[in-house]
């Protein structure tokens, strides 16, 4: 049994396919926990209409409405409300696939301290911009790291003991991701889509958010960033990365460049 926990900020567009996705999947007598914080919109609303699905599906569904808005915040009120020691953290615009919740409840069913995850796939983009951004960008070594929890993570009882609540920084799944060593980290063939943000102007909001939330981490918490082990990008790899796909490389570049110039990130920035 686990806790399913979705913060969710404004998501009324996406929080019904999310939760009609999980409660599709095969993982009865587990808790769903919905936590809107800060909407002006019917997060909240939409997510309580599902609970005669989530009864019927053998689930638990309980909607916190939050009138903060803040992922930590949210996180640590889903920590707070959920019965099981297994925690799923969802966001609320990744559909889980079949059998990925069974299979998460399996694999942190060990008493070892454990990260897991399932494997993303990202749904066709909209933009010609996106499609060519997502594509190189799959190929780089975090998106082919192990376990890299893009939009899903969970721990189980001994991995959840690694941090109390949930710092107010940006970068939470990071920072959770390295509380675990590499070989205590473990992917699931099992998959879940992860939709990439939309648009030249979108993505590089979100990129900046990123590198903002990864220079805080290694000022906040010297060494943790060690823990990352991802490969190394060398210039062989990266020439033969640019020759296979020069618009993606140029996507790719674009986006990281503008966020670089623009550096104004102080904090959560939703990419829609």
């Amino acid at each position: 049994m686990l806790s399913v926990i979705i913060p969710a900020s404004n998501e009324e567009g996406y929080i019904g396919a999310c939760l009609a996705a999980l409660f599709a999947s095969d993982g009865g007598q587990a808790q769903a926990i919905v936590v809107a914080n800060g909407c002006r919109d019917q997060t909240a609303a939409i997510a309580r209409s599902f609970g005669q699905s989530a009864e019927r599906a053998g689930w638990s569904l309980m909607v916190l409405d939050l009138a903060e808005g803040s992922k930590p915040g949210a996180l640590n009120a889903g920590d707070a409300a959920a019965a099981y020691p297994s925690r799923v953290y969802l966001d609320a615009d990744v559909q889980v696939g079949p059998g990925l919740i069974t299979a998460l409840a399996g694999a942190l069913s060990q008493k070892m301290p454990l990260y897991a995850t399932g494997t993303a796939v990202i749904p066709p983009a909209h933009s010609a911009f996106t499609r060519a951004y997502a594509r190189f960008w799959l190929r780089l070594p975090f998106a082919q790291s192990n376990a890299p929890g893009y939009g899903l993570f969970a721990t189980n009882a001994a991995g959840r003991g690694r941090w109390a609540e949930f710092p107010q920084i940006i970068s939470d799944d990071t920072f959770v991701r390295l509380q675990f060593s590499p070989h205590e980290r473990v992917q699931l063939p099992q998959t879940y889509a992860w939709p990439m943000i939309e648009g030249f102007a979108r993505l590089s909001r979100v990129r900046g958010r990123q590198d903002a939330g990864v220079r805080e981490l290694a000022q906040r918490y010297p060494g943790l960033l060690e823990r990352e082990a991802k490969p190394a990008l060398t210039l062989p790899q990266l020439a033969r990365l640019v020759l296979q796909d020069p618009l993606g490389f140029a996507a790719y570049s674009a986006v990281a460049l503008r966020s670089r110039l623009m550096r104004r990130s102080r904090g959560f920035i939703r990419g829609r």
